[in-house]
């Protein structure tokens, strides 16, 4: 029998965050909200909320041990994730767990995991711990390759480098977006991919394995800019998929929601990488599912039952950027945007904005995937950050 309602502590309050607090809420939970600033969007719908730095594993031990919750559920990667692994040893339920948390944010760890142990096709890569490193190691592959830091998220640091004169800025862009101290760069080929997908993948408490249909989505340097679901692949390709999904995961345990990434290369499906949480091209099922993977997420942790996934309708979203760096903002063009049949606005609540940041996203849905692309990239366009002209 399932107790509600419980105290969840998020590690990271941004927009995916929010939406995991919304659902918890919904079911009468007590949601703490921890990040490294103040008013961060899940701190403005949780109950109570916490402001360090929780690459701080002493702060970090300390903060979660004062509160004591029944689930510790990491959003973001910077986190002191040694301080997970001990306090999971004392009794804390970390989600999915210490090891899937520690594994993830590490792109070399979860790399030789899929490709090493697990045998799976991944992408071609070297590790390189220098600039020197890199210029030897890069020999091994055919122009252009992509260079990443080891360490990151939503794409920081990432560049292509197109020849050997680049790899001198590659590596600075690499070291610059890291996160963390480790001077180290995963050298990748550039492989030339029909589609690029998101598999969001449940594992429930009893071990069974639940899938949404493959979201399809687009980047830019890393970060994402648009997805639709379903994503267009065939029979045998979406089967791979699972089947490599549900590998991964089971070897990384644990419950709940899990974005785990593909190419699609005709009908070979080679894996990319995962995030042991929702995904930020999952923002789609919001309006495309009858349960978005937040709801799916939260009712996984919890050990609530998961019926029968449906896909409504094609579904498509597409990210609201900031054109510039605001201390406060307001938005213009939302009356417009929500003209559109069918479309919604998600605005994610960060209280100020910087060149580039993702501020929220236009949802769309549709009989057909290509008109909802096209309402909600339209949706997003007409809606501009701005100013605000008159801040508290």
């Amino acid at each position: 029998m399932n107790r509600l309602p419980q105290v969840l502590m998020l590690l990271g309050s941004g927009e995916l965050g929010k939406e995991v607090a919304i659902e918890a809420k919904r079911l009468g939970c007590c949601v703490i909200a921890c990040d490294r600033y103040a008013n961060a969007p899940a701190m403005q719908i949780a109950d109570k909320y916490e402001i360090f730095d929780m690459n701080d594993k002493t702060t970090l031990k300390k903060i979660i041990q004062k509160h004591s919750p029944d689930l510790v559920i990491p959003e973001i990667e910077a986190l002191a994730v040694s301080a997970l692994i001990e306090l999971e040893n004392e009794g804390i339920k970390v989600i999915p767990n210490a090891k899937a948390t520690e594994i993830t944010m590490n792109r070399d760890k979860i790399r030789d995991l899929a490709a090493k142990k697990l045998k799976l096709k991944t992408a071609k890569y070297e590790y390189a711990s220098s600039k020197e490193e890199l210029v030897k190691k890069v020999k091994q592959f055919k122009w252009p390759v992509l260079i990443k830091p080891v360490m990151s998220s939503s794409g920081k640091g990432q560049s292509l480098a197109k020849d050997i004169k680049s790899l001198n800025e590659a590596w600075d862009i690499a070291m610059e977006g890291a996160r963390g101290n480790s001077p180290r760069v995963i050298i990748e080929e550039f492989l030339s991919f029909d589609l690029e997908i998101t598999l969001l993948t449940i594992r429930q408490q009893d071990g069974t394995t639940l899938f949404c249909d493959p979201i399809g989505h687009e980047q830019i340097n890393g970060d994402y800019q648009c997805s639709w679901q379903p994503a267009q692949l065939n029979h045998k390709a979406h089967i791979q998929a699972q089947e490599i999904a549900k590998k991964v995961t089971e070897s990384l345990g644990g419950t709940g929601i899990f974005g785990v990434e593909f190419f699609i290369c005709g009908d070979e499906v080679i894996f990319s990488e995962l995030s042991p949480r929702p995904h930020d091209t999952g923002l789609v099922t919001i309006i495309s599912q009858n349960y978005s993977e937040f709801e799916l997420h939260v009712r996984a942790i919890l050990g609530l039952p998961i019926p029968k996934i449906k896909r409504l309708s094609c579904g498509a979203s597409q990210v609201i950027l900031s054109s510039d760096t605001y201390s406060s903002i307001a938005y213009t063009g939302v009356s417009e945007a929500l003209e559109i049949e069918n479309t919604k606005l998600l605005f994610f609540g960060k209280p100020n904005a910087k060149k580039g940041r993702r501020m929220g996203v236009a949802l769309a849905e549709d009989n057909e995937i290509d008109i909802a692309l096209k309402k909600a990239k339209q949706a997003a366009h007409l809606v501009k950050v701005i100013k605000n002209p008159t801040p508290d």
